[in-house]
C-alpha cells in the first residue's frame, strides 16, 4: 500500500516528478517556492540587517544605506537577505503571506493599518517588539508594538 501525497501547486510548477523527490528537493525543483527553513533564514538575516541600522535617521522615501523610511528599511533589510520586496508598506502587505498573531515569528513583517489601509511597517523582533524607522526626526530603533491594529506577513 503506497501513500498518496497531494501537491498540485508543486506539480503545476515543476511538471512530472515523484512526490518523494518533490518533498526532499522542493527548493531545487521549484525555485518559486520556499520551504519554511529557507524563509526563516531570510527572515533572520533581514532582522539582523535591520538591527544593524539602529540609530540611522528617518528620511521620507529613503531606502538606505544610511537613511530610511519604514518601508525603505524593510526593502533594504530583505534585499541584503536575498529577497526582493515592493517599495511601499501597502505593496509589501499585498505581496506577503498573511499570517495570524499566533503564527508570527522573528523576521516577519508587522503592518500597522487604519481600516484597510496600511500606513507603517516594521520587522518583528520577538517579545512584542519591532525594528522600524518611525517618523521624521526619529531614528531606526527597537520599539514595542503600540497598536492592536496590526497585521502580520511572511516574506516568501
Amino acid at each position: 500500500m503506497s501513500a498518496q501525497v497531494h501537491v498540485p501547486s508543486l506539480f503545476a510548477r515543476v511538471g512530472t516528478a515523484s512526490a518523494l523527490t518533490l518533498a526532499v528537493t522542493s527548493t531545487m525543483l521549484a525555485p518559486g517556492l520556499v520551504n519554511e527553513a529557507e524563509a526563516a533564514t531570510h527572515a533572520t538575516k533581514a532582522l539582523k540587517v535591520a538591527a544593524s541600522k539602529k540609530g540611522a535617521p528617518y528620511k521620507y522615501g529613503a531606502a538606505g544605506p544610511s537613511r530610511f523610511d519604514c518601508s525603505g528599511l524593510t526593502v533594504y533589510s530583505f534585499k541584503k537577505a536575498g529577497k526582493k520586496l515592493p517599495r511601499t508598506a501597502q505593496q509589501q502587505y499585498n505581496k506577503t503571506r498573511h499570517i495570524g498573531k499566533s503564527q508570527r515569528k522573528r523576521g516577519d513583517l508587522v503592518f500597522f493599518h487604519s481600516g484597510r489601509s496600511v500606513y507603517h511597517v516594521g520587522i518583528y523582533a520577538g517579545a512584542g517588539k519591532i525594528w522600524h524607522s518611525p517618523k521624521s526626526g526619529d531614528v531606526v530603533r527597537l520599539a514595542k508594538i503600540w497598536s492592536k491594529s496590526v497585521w502580520y506577513g511572511r516574506v516568501r
